[in-house]
């Protein structure tokens, strides 16, 4: 796919603006932000978790998978293969001790990250990609888009596209809407007018955004993943720390390997 830059991508919106303007957009809301209290003794340096970079990885663009629909929950199911998405938001330690984690395991993961966290954390942006993963938008505020205003809820996406673009070189992977895991047909409309032909939901919620602890997310995950699988999870909760590595343990129990999204569906 073509890269859309800044620029034409503002045109492309101020184009496709009256496509939606007049639609109103379905309220959603699905989980908490992360707070930001919740500490971790990881080291959040790249080099923590053994993977420094000697130069910047190349930052992917947007990619179309003909035969995906519009809003992605799961991949195929004939390989035995899931990712594991992160909501990018909270205690940076946190998600560098995540990122480690999974590292050390020989899995990556999908990371859709808040352009405020982005703000107060810009080197995570190049820790993410150098570790692996994918790297994708989650608005700019965390905000229920979907209740919002057309114009608005394009600046949530495009303010969010332009952080990751000046940081990476990328509006990032995907797009996932904050506060639902799924995008309405306007926002969906907004997105793929900023350049992101696919919405990236999910088909099974951890819910460690309710704090259940540890065991509770491992056994929701357990649950409920089998091939092709994407699931929700995030960043910001000692508890996923936690359980992070039972669930992983559980995959590999399966014969099960989790992978970014774009493998996944690749």
């Amino acid at each position: 796919m073509v890269r859309v830059t800044t620029t034409n991508r503002r045109a492309v919106l101020r184009a496709g603006a009256g496509l939606v303007a007049g639609g109103a957009l379905a309220a959603g809301c699905a989980g908490t932000p992360a707070e930001p209290g919740a500490t971790a003794s990881a080291d959040p340096s790249p080099r923590a978790s053994g993977h420094p970079a000697a130069t910047p990885r190349t930052a992917p663009a947007p990619r179309s998978y003909p035969g995906q629909p519009a809003q992605i929950t799961h991949g195929p199911r004939s390989r035995p293969l899931v990712a594991l998405t992160f909501h990018g938001q909270g205690d940076p330690r946190l998600a560098t001790s995540l990122l480690g984690a999974a590292e050390r395991h020989g899995s990556r993961l999908t990371v859709l990250a808040v352009g405020t966290w982005l703000d107060e954390h810009p080197d995570l942006a190049r820790r993410i990609l150098d570790g692996g993963h994918d790297l994708g938008n989650h608005t700019q505020r965390h905000v229920a888009v979907n209740a919002m205003s057309p114009a608005a809820a394009r600046r949530e996406i495009t303010d969010c596209a332009d952080r990751l673009e000046r940081l990476t070189g990328s509006i990032g992977t995907w797009f996932r809407p904050s506060r639902s895991p799924t995008a309405s047909p306007e926002v969906a409309a907004l997105a793929r007018a900023a350049g992101y032909p696919h919405v990236l939901s999910y088909e099974v919620d951890s819910l460690d955004h309710t704090r259940p602890g540890a065991d509770a997310v491992t056994r929701k995950v357990a649950a409920e993943v089998r091939p092709g699988s994407v699931v929700s999870l995030h960043f910001g909760y000692p508890g996923t720390v936690t359980a992070l590595p039972a669930v992983l343990h559980e995959l590999d129990r399966r014969g099960l390997r989790a992978v970014t999204t774009t493998e996944l569906l690749s």
